[in-house]
């Protein structure tokens, strides 16, 4: 079956190669298009650039997240479900594609798709997009040329009907989010399960961390999201030391100080991971800060003192033993 029509966009054909089945998809934001494609130059070989199924995964789009190559949604929204369509795009359309291309490649390769663009300035960025680093890529960024897309869709999922990656969620989903993370943690974290609640306790901080970059540091709003922060990440650092991750907790502990330099439990924490990795100096003057800061957790830092007295002389000890050998002279059969 071929049907070949015009789309309600100047620049844009379509040809149906196999019609699909049901109703066209009605999308919304946050709606999930899962289908595969293939990107061919318009000449006489019909040149192949990209092919999704050399991959293997089929691609996936959020509806509404800015997704760079903005024609690839309503391509999408012409098909049903099963269909496979092929879509010339005139170049008016087709200007991003070298970039967009860039990410899925380094994605595919195992790279991240921002390298060399991240902390930087737009116009920055204008010169990471000189090169992309793919011949071919190079050629269609600096000559912009119409484009075959032949896409095979395979479905269209609601915003309620998958579970969301944070960045796809809205401010309001992730702010709802975050509670019923917390608590999922909490419940593994009775069962011991350490691994997995960490897991939903970094998935929350990410959360509040990608609403934190969208306001000001130190007002009201990014203080309000702090608050909320610190506690996770306590939890995760306390996850972390039941799995014997301590220089993990070394690095998150020591990060959050840097802001809240009076937050007795980071102190304890991380003189807790210290004392693991025989820091005791280090591991010393924490636990004598915390005793300062929180006078209720004295007998605990006492309790921490003594142990750690005892595995530093054990330690000793055992030290002397190995080395003693060492300077011996050996002795004459």
């Amino acid at each position: 079956m071929e049907e070949t029509y015009l789309l309600n966009v100047e620049g844009v054909k379509k040809k149906i190669l196999h019609g699909g089945q049901g109703e066209l998809p009605k999308l919304q934001d946050g709606s999930k298009i899962t289908f595969h494609f293939q990107t061919l130059k318009d000449d006489f070989e019909r040149t192949v650039i990209d092919d999704s199924r050399e991959a293997g995964i089929p691609m996936e789009i959020i509806v509404g997240k800015m997704f760079k190559l903005e024609i690839w949604e309503t391509l999408l929204s012409s098909m049903r479900a099963g269909e496979v369509a092929e879509f010339w795009c005139d170049a008016i359309h087709t200007g991003m594609y070298a970039l967009v291309s860039r990410g899925m490649r380094r994605i595919a390769e195992g790279h991240d798709p921002l390298e060399g663009q991240k902390h930087r300035c737009g116009m920055g960025n204008v010169f990471d997009y000189h090169s992309t680093g793919y011949d071919d890529l190079d050629e269609l960024q600096r000559t912009p040329q119409p484009l075959i897309f032949i896409m095979e869709l395979f479905r269209v999922e609601e915003p309620s009907a998958y579970k969301r990656d944070t960045w796809a969620m809205s401010k309001e989903e992730k702010l709802a989010a975050v509670p019923v993370l917390h608590s999922e943690g909490n419940r593994l974290v009775l069962h011991k399960e350490f691994r997995q609640a960490a897991a939903k306790y970094q998935e929350a901080v990410i959360c509040l961390r990608n609403l934190q970059a969208k306001e000001k540091p130190w007002e009201d709003g990014w203080l309000k999201l702090e608050s909320l922060v610190t506690p996770l990440v306590l939890n995760y650092c306390q996850c972390q030391l039941e799995l014997g991750e301590y220089y993990e907790v070394l690095e998150h502990t020591t990060e959050l100080l840097q802001k809240h330099n009076d937050n007795a439990k980071a102190y304890f924490k991380r003189a807790k991971a210290h004392a693991a990795v025989w820091n005791e100096r280090e591991a010393r003057e924490d636990f004598l800060r915390v005793a300062h800061l929180d006078p209720s957790m004295a007998a605990a830092v006492k309790k921490e003192l003594k142990q750690l007295g005892e595995r530093m002389r054990k330690k000793h000890v055992e030290d002397r033993k190995r080395y003693q050998g060492l300077f011996q002279p050996p002795q004459r059969p």
